[in-house]
């Protein structure tokens, strides 16, 4: 695995993580804005031919 993939990999699982950590905490507006981030994340992944496990599909 390359640096790039590695690293998208880790931002998706931390971006999964907080948003988990956002709808727990009944924060609207976070889950909004994480949800949109890992959209972004899976886009770029999906884009650059990166497969994504279950997990983090």
């Amino acid at each position: 695995m390359d640096a790039f993939t590695a690293g998208l990999m880790q931002r998706i699982e931390a971006t999964e993580t907080d948003l988990s950590r956002a709808r727990e905490s009944g924060d609207d507006f976070l889950v909004e804005v994480e949800q949109a981030e890992l959209d972004d994340l899976r886009r770029l992944a999906a884009e650059h031919g990166v497969q994504l496990t279950a997990a983090t599909a």
